[in-house]
């Protein structure tokens, strides 16, 4: 069939043709820009899940609610090598310079520049030069202590009482959130905390690995209390096979049921694996439906694809070493293993282990869901590890 008309869309944060099995959430996430639009008390969000299973989409379409609403949204992504100040630094100057715009706009706007410039100030002293340009005075003794955890609430602060004299809301999505180190993601927990005392119209919406309720706890112990954690992840195998059929029947094709049923038996329901068995089983169809027999076919160059675009990445970041930690992981099969269990299967003390397993953690490839077990946090890495690395040494 045609490729160019093919609806699915295999990608990084690219939006599915059809969201479906995210309903609760996105119900959530209404009611909490609901609430905060009329200052009461909710929960910030902050999704959770493996890679792949759609968090970017969700955050992007919470953001076009909340955009909808009539919310000033401000959208980063964390990475290792950038602090959390120096992104959301630039991102504060541009939702200022829109406020400061509009009609209505009165002292608290003009504050928060000075304020902000305060806080550059700050930050060129702590991280280096920071590239944002703001040509007003700083408001001497307000964030600009270089202590993150004591500056971003006084920044956050002067920046939602501007959006409020202003009469509208702010929205900060932030996608990520595990790369933050522990102060920074300590300052962020503060800063909301900080907002919500004062009922200010603020909000943040994140997401991040499993790992990150546990990152915000141990940061803030009233991170529970200030959050929710809603979890992102695989999709049952009624959504997994609405999510392949309703894009396909738009564009006047069928999926045959068998081929949806092996599409959920080959991905496990985890949506950016879906959308590429779907896009390649309609190139590799002649026509309608799309049979068990096209699905099969695919899987010759969806597999192929996935290990060089999605696998491999992330697996040539590894040390032979954390390499070697991993390969004794998928030898053990899918699912939650023992840290012990893996040691045995190395050969080595649990003890010896501890620096491999914290780097793997830092970098993102496995998490901790309960204490003493280890898990990939990308789905289906086992596999392709075996295939990476078929004969196992120890």
């Amino acid at each position: 069939m045609d490729p160019i008309t093919n609806p699915f869309s295999p990608g990084a944060g690219s939006p599915p043709p059809e969201l479906v099995g995210r309903e609760p959430i996105l119900a959530q996430a209404r009611v909490l820009l609901g609430r905060v639009k009329l200052k009461r008390p909710e929960k910030s969000m902050l999704l959770t899940g493996l890679r792949g299973v759609g968090k970017t989409v969700l955050l992007n379409e919470i953001e076009r609610l909340a955009a909808a609403d009539g919310y000033r949204t401000i959208s980063i992504e964390a990475h290792e090598d950038k602090p959390l100040a120096a992104l959301v630094a630039p991102a504060l100057r541009t939702l200022l310079y829109d406020l400061d715009r509009a009609a209505g706009a009165g002292h608290k706007a003009r504050r928060a520049f000075a304020v902000l410039r305060s806080f550059i100030g700050a930050l060129k002293m702590t991280v280096g030069e920071v590239s944002v340009g703001l040509d007003v005075e700083p408001e001497k003794g307000t964030a600009d202590s270089g202590d993150l955890e004591i500056d971003l609430p006084h920044l956050f602060v002067a920046v939602a009482e501007a959006a409020e004299e202003r009469g509208c809301a702010v929205a900060l999505f932030i996608d990520e959130l595990q790369y933050f180190s522990h102060k920074e993601l300590g300052a962020l927990i503060m800063a909301m905390h900080k907002i919500q005392q004062r009922q200010l119209p603020m909000v943040l919406l994140g997401a991040g690995l499993p790992i990150l309720p546990g990152l915000a706890g141990e940061s803030k112990s009233y991170a529970e209390r200030l959050f929710s954690f809603p979890d992102v992840g695989a999709l049952s195998e009624n959504d997994t096979a609405t999510a392949l059929r309703e894009p396909a029947q738009a564009a006047g094709v069928v999926f045959e049921p068998a081929g949806l049923h092996e599409v959920y038996l080959l991905t496990s329901g985890y949506p950016y694996f879906l959308q590429e068995w779907g896009y390649q089983a309609w190139n590799h169809a002649t026509s309608s439906p799309i049979t068990l027999a096209d699905v099969r076919k695919a899987t010759s160059t969806a597999v192929p694809r996935l290990d060089a675009n999605f696998f491999r990445v992330r697996f040539d970041r590894l040390t032979p070493g954390e390499r070697n930690y991993l390969r004794a992981m998928a030898e053990l099969g899918p699912g939650v293993h023992r840290t012990g269990t893996i040691a045995d299967t190395l050969g080595v003390k649990i003890t010896s282990l501890g620096p491999v397993r914290a780097k793997l953690i830092k970098k993102g490839m496995i998490y901790s869901p309960a204490h003493g077990d280890m898990a990939f946090t990308v789905p289906l890495f086992d596999a392709f590890i075996l295939r990476m690395m078929p004969i196992f040494k120890r």
